[in-house]
């Protein structure tokens, strides 16, 4: 994720929400940390699964679902530079959409989580976080305010049970305490069979106002709206899990594919998680199970500004004590950008002092970037060992290769502001 969302971290650099001609012309790899085994489980299918077969997708699983990996005889390579340069389709349909309802809701979600949903305007997006008790990342999550009393919630496939089952306690509690007997209790409603899709790129914006009589313009980034598109009333939001400009729009069962039928015309491309994970590295973002997991703190991973400033001090959420415990004493450690020289560096990866056997951090994530033609990664790295420009070693196949702690994003977002 900052799938999706970590998408919304580009108020900062990037919600997510943060989520790659090459240094070596590698199919970017995913974690095996996000992929699922037939063997644990039966795999799941999104609402497109056939629609993704009859166009040729190579089909994989992923998260618990079986998800096109790419399609035909276009490799991730080509269908990332197409969604840089052009546009291309994303089923996302594997994500959690859930409904939050009733008269607490911003409190209950400001338990939650640390975001200012207060202060949010209706209708716009957050990227944000749920925390464990010791202000650990249980997921990140982008949180739409429709209004006060209803919020539209997106979350990570991967962490389906553990989120769905930490809402249900956490629901619990506050509708048995005194301020929901008192103001009234909360709802929450998946909504399990709908569809998702990410319609992104720089040409995304034109492909779909050729479709609607609402004007696009008027929706700016991190902003939603429910937009008619060819007979269908859709929720549409701006943003994305690539850095570019683009929309994800949530869609009834019944309509999933007819409406995929209509946002998959030329010069729309449809695209893998091949393409959707370099994409997502380049744009700094962070992927559930590599970059986070509930050992890390949002300060750990540099979403500090996914907290409420008026919610550092005295904000009652789950987790304030550890996340509290880090914005004053600084964290042990911080998410950082390198770049590598030689072979790319995959997860896992160690990171040294210079000329040193101290180890002083782990990679993440790691590809050679398509747009750059470099090889990138993500590193959690020692405290005082974060700042940019800073030269350490990165333990590639045994052998060490320089790398330089560089700024994210990689590849600088282009998200429309107005």
């Amino acid at each position: 994720m900052l799938s999706t969302m970590s998408a919304l971290a580009a108020s900062r650099t990037t919600l997510l929400r943060s989520c790659a001609p090459a240094a070596r012309h590698a199919r970017p790899r995913l974690s095996a940390r996000g992929m699922a085994s037939a063997a644990d489980s039966q795999l799941r299918k999104t609402g497109l699964y056939d629609f993704h077969v009859q166009n040729g997708a190579k089909m994989v699983p992923f998260a618990g679902y079986s998800m096109p990996l790419s399609y035909g005889s276009v490799g991730a390579v080509a269908s990332h530079h197409h969604v840089r340069n052009s546009v291309g389709l994303f089923d996302v349909g594997h994500m959690v959409q859930s409904n939050f309802r009733g008269p607490t809701a911003t409190a209950f979600l400001e338990w939650l989580t640390p975001s200012s949903l207060r202060s949010l305007a209706p209708y716009s997006s957050t990227l944000s976080v749920l925390l464990n008790e010791r202000g650990g990342i249980i997921d990140d999550t982008v949180i739409t305010k429709h209004a006060e009393d209803a919020y539209y919630v997106v979350t990570n496939a991967g962490r389906r049970d553990r989120d769905l089952a930490w809402f249900k306690e956490r629901l619990e509690d506050w509708n048995a305490g005194e301020k929901a007997k008192a103001e009234g209790k909360v709802e929450h409603e998946v909504l399990d069979g709908w569809g998702l899709l990410a319609l992104q790129g720089p040409e995304a914006a034109q492909y779909l106002q050729g479709l609607t009589s609402f004007d696009l313009r008027e929706l700016t980034f991190g902003k939603c709206a429910f937009v008619p598109i060819e007979g269908f009333n859709l929720h549409v939001a701006r943003g994305g899990y690539t850095g570019e400009d683009g929309f994800e729009i949530s869609i009834p069962p019944s309509q999933t594919l007819e409406v995929a039928q209509l946002l998959s015309k030329p010069p729309v491309q449809l695209t893998g998680l091949g393409a959707r994970d370099s994409l997502r590295l380049e744009a700094g973002m962070c992927l559930y199970g590599q970059d986070l997991d509930e050992d890390t703190t949002p300060i750990e991973a540099g979403l500090t500004w996914v907290i409420g400033k008026d919610r550092r001090e005295a904000g009652e959420f789950i987790g304030a004590e550890g996340v509290r415990k880090h914005l004053k004493e600084g964290p042990p450690r911080r998410r950082v950008g390198l770049t590598v020289d030689g072979a790319p560096a995959r997860q896992g990866a160690k990171v040294f002092a210079p000329s040193s056997q101290e180890q002083i951090g782990t990679v993440t994530s790691g590809i050679p970037s398509p747009t750059l033609g470099k090889n990138i990664a993500m590193a959690y790295v020692k405290n005082g060992w974060h700042k940019k420009g800073t030269e350490v070693e990165v333990d590639v196949r045994n052998k060490l290769r320089k790398a330089v702690l560089t700024p994210m994003p990689f590849v600088p977002t282009r998200y429309f502001r107005g």
